[in-house]
């Protein structure tokens, strides 16, 4: 398909203040990037919600050619019904050939289905975006960011569900933005999911934070004989929170510590599987990174791929972790340092 047809749509849901997330912005600024190298593609917005008026507001300057919305009660919350109804309606409005979206667990759990409906074709985790003679072409990862590839289709329309993180968001002042509301009719048997309320954990308990300038990642050595050869397994957990608490760090973990509790030894009480980065946990992205007491273990090569600059504390120098795959080594006692670090954050 010659790319002078193409026609994009970029799809958006709100958040439960009624703003876009920041991956959204994100995504807006890959589509109007692809817009530019396209030599000027129509750009339309889509958005679901429950009242979208001050999102689009937000974006009444970023230049998109008309502003589309399906809003109202049943489009408050996510549900997969309803998502899906809405996001196909606003595709066969737009009559776009490409379809960009932010990855939020809304949009992954409805896209696939609505793009069937609309007989197109998906890509997800999308972590780049590029026009190489005349081709669309995007970039994402395989086998737990062990191999990229990079891939072209025909087939129109084309959604590319985009990883946060990738792009910088857009800014732009806000405005007054002319909405064109699409209708769409929810019927009782698209209801049968309800959500009837949200739990959430304590701020103190909440330990994975995306938005973190700051990845903290524990290995192992946490948990393992010190110095003085004991266990001090209650002074590492006060050590970390503190920690992450003060710089508001995201906490990461090493598969080999999260996997002591289902080994029967003496775990870091506030760990789980979902803090594990590397090949069988989450990739995050962050500015900076620092790995402490993991001792080469794998998650550095490959769960570290997305952070910007890696520092590591760990005592052997020549671990395989220190040896090339951190830009700052301090080699010392993780508990010292992080007990002087937090002094620090405590004096402001």
């Amino acid at each position: 398909m010659e790319t002078d047809m193409e026609k994009i749509l970029l799809l958006a849901h709100t958040q439960d203040d009624g703003s876009l997330p920041k991956a959204a912005c994100e995504s807006l600024n890959a589509a109007l990037t692809l817009a530019a190298d396209l030599g000027g593609a129509a750009l339309t917005v889509g958005l679901v919600g429950g009242d979208v008026k001050a999102a689009a507001d937000s974006l009444a300057a970023c230049g998109a050619a008309s502003i589309l919305a399906v809003s109202g009660e049943d489009f408050a919350a996510s549900r997969y019904a309803s998502d899906a109804l809405a996001v196909e309606a606003l595709v066969r409005e737009a009559d776009p050939t490409l379809v960009l979206a932010p990855t939020s667990s809304r949009f992954s759990r409805c896209l696939p289905g609505a793009a069937f409906r609309c007989d197109g074709r998906i890509e997800t985790h999308i972590t780049g975006i590029d026009v190489v003679d005349g081709t669309l072409q995007v970039q994402r990862w395989y086998y737990r960011q062990r191999m990229v590839a990079k891939l072209s289709r025909a087939h129109r329309p084309w959604f590319l569900v985009i990883d946060p993180g990738v792009f910088e968001p857009w800014q732009g002042p806000a405005g007054s933005a002319d909405v064109q509301a699409v209708e769409v009719n929810v019927g009782d048997d698209h209801k049968r999911t309800e959500v009837v309320g949200v739990q959430t954990p304590d701020s103190d308990a909440q330990t994975i934070r995306p938005d973190a300038k700051l990845l903290f990642v524990a290995g192992a050595g946490w948990t393992k004989k010190q110095a003085d050869g004991q266990l001090q397994i209650k002074r590492a957990e006060e050590l970390i929170l503190n920690f992450i608490n003060r710089s508001n760090a995201s906490l990461g973990s090493s598969k080999s510590l999260v996997d002591q509790s289902s080994e029967g030894g003496e775990v870091i009480s506030f760990m789980s599987h979902l803090n594990q980065v590397g090949q069988t946990g989450s990739t995050p992205r962050h500015a900076k990174g620092l790995a402490t007491c993991c001792h080469g273990e794998e998650p550095h090569t490959v769960g570290w791929r997305f952070i910007n600059e890696r520092r590591a504390i760990t005592l052997d120098p020549n671990c395989g972790w220190a040896q090339g795959k951190a830009d700052v080594l301090y080699v010392a006692d993780a508990f010292e340092v992080i007990a002087k670090v937090n002094e620090l954050l405590a004096e402001g």
